[in-house]
């Protein structure tokens, strides 16, 4: 385990540096330090499990994180939500699925109602109250030098936290909406906010955010996805998939919302000759439906996957709902893109994102979709898609976003080094202490 480790006197010991070459994404070495929460950090990520995006964006950024610093910085990743141990706030993980899949109309009615800045401010100050002790406890056991909240829920609690206790650590937050924003991203009292999106800068501004807070920089995309190497012949050998069929993959973000089984089913009538990659993430309901039913060859139907790079460049086009998340990776893959729908408040303005800058088609029916296949189908069409798509959107966000994380930390050091006394020349109280030395006052 390659955790920095305190000494019997409180003095840091340097951690040693990974072996060169050793980068298994998948890694067996145990950097996350969730199961240990005593654990003192460097870097302290704050999420709530709500939807896949902001753990994924987490997990991106450690990655990427580990890439720049060499391996020499301990990490952790924690749902703040969670911790709180509210009995409504820590059941945050489970209401949303159920929301997002079940009850969309309360969901978005919910979004709707709450996205004002003095609504959030009443509702964290409520929660903050309940569970100060739990959140001071977070931060008092990991004494992390920077946390960066991935969740606009978080933001508050994390810097209230802090200030209770006067902590030095700083707190950034990193946007993992593009462009319809909840008013909850928008915190004044954070350090740093970096946005994914010229939209979401502009957006954040509009709400009361200084330019010199921001920073624009991409999407926290896992950097296995630019580094992936193998060519699509490669790894559909590898995956054990046909290299000749037109190949499709169906997803619907980490909870897997929206109309996925539906809409799988109508591709298949509609496409029997293709192939399809079908990931159903965390629906277990949506997952057993497709494969209780008799085997259809052609598709192949995955539960929640650590590998959506090989099963992306495995594909010729991304059938997705509007989740930011699974459109930036199949966009930094070079992937066309069909939009299904948007699942959430949150995910409405994605789709004009992707038209207003053509880096995908909004394919809302079944008959769209089929639509989409048969033109990308034409080789010439399909390679013209992909050239466009080249430099469509920043390809290293989460690099950026490192990069960011290390200036910040390099902040925190420079205010814990105590300023050097300069030397004075002369000092008055000496002096005069010599001319007044054996003389009565």
């Amino acid at each position: 385990m390659s955790n920095k480790k305190l000494c019997g006197g409180g003095c840091r010991l340097p951690r040693p540096r990974p072996p060169a070459g050793r980068r298994n994404w998948v890694s067996k070495r145990i950097r996350n330090l969730h199961t240990m929460p005593n654990s003192p950090v460097d870097i302290l990520f704050a999420i709530s499990d709500t939807g896949g995006g902001h753990r994924s964006a987490a997990v991106a950024l450690s990655a990427a994180l580990d890439q720049v610093s060499g391996g020499t910085l301990a990490w952790a990743i924690d749902d703040i939500l969670r911790l709180t141990d509210l009995p409504l706030v820590r059941g945050a993980p489970e209401y949303y699925d159920t929301l997002s899949t079940r009850w969309l109309r309360l969901y978005d009615a919910t979004f709707q109602l709450t996205n004002a800045t003095r609504t959030v401010d009443l509702l964290s100050r409520l929660v903050f109250m309940s569970a100060r002790r739990n959140l001071i406890r977070v931060l008092e056991e990991r004494r992390p030098r920077l946390v960066v909240s991935t969740h606009p829920l978080v933001n508050r609690l994390v810097v209230w936290a802090r200030r209770a206790r006067r902590m030095p650590c700083r707190v950034i937050t990193c946007v993992t909406d593009l462009v319809s924003l909840h008013a909850s991203w928008g915190y004044s009292s954070v350090d740093l906010v970096v946005a994914p999106t010229d939209e979401a800068f502009h957006l954040l501004q509009r709400r009361g955010m200084r330019p010199t807070q921001m920073r624009r920089t991409g999407f926290a995309v896992h950097p296995k996805f630019l580094d992936y190497t193998l060519d699509q012949t490669a790894t559909r050998h590898q995956l054990g998939l046909s290299a000749e069929r037109f190949t499709i993959l169906i997803t619907a973000g980490g909870v897997g919302s929206g109309r996925l089984g539906e809409l799988v089913q109508a591709i298949e009538r509609a496409c029997p000759q293709h192939q399809l990659l079908v990931v159903t993430g965390k629906n277990r309901a949506v997952y057993h439906e497709l494969t209780s039913r008799p085997a259809t060859p052609q598709s192949h139907i995955y539960g929640f996957v650590d590998n959506m790079e090989a099963l992306m460049a495995a594909s010729d086009m991304v059938v997705t709902k509007a989740g930011p998340g699974t459109l930036m990776e199949a966009l930094v893959m070079r992937k066309p893109v069909a939009v299904t729908e948007a699942v959430g408040m949150q995910e409405r303005g994605n789709i004009d994102f992707v038209l207003n800058y053509e880096l995908g088609l909004f394919c809302p029916t079944t008959e769209r979709i089929v639509g989409a296949v048969q033109e990308l189908q034409d080789a010439q069409r399909y390679q013209a898609t992909v050239a466009r798509l080249a430099d469509a959107v920043p390809r290293d966000g989460s690099t950026a976003i490192a990069q960011i994380m290390m200036e910040q930390l390099a902040l925190v050091d420079a205010q814990e080094k105590p300023a050097a006394r300069p030397r004075r020349l002369f000092s008055f109280p000496r002096i005069a202490r010599r001319f007044t030395r054996g003389r009565k006052l």
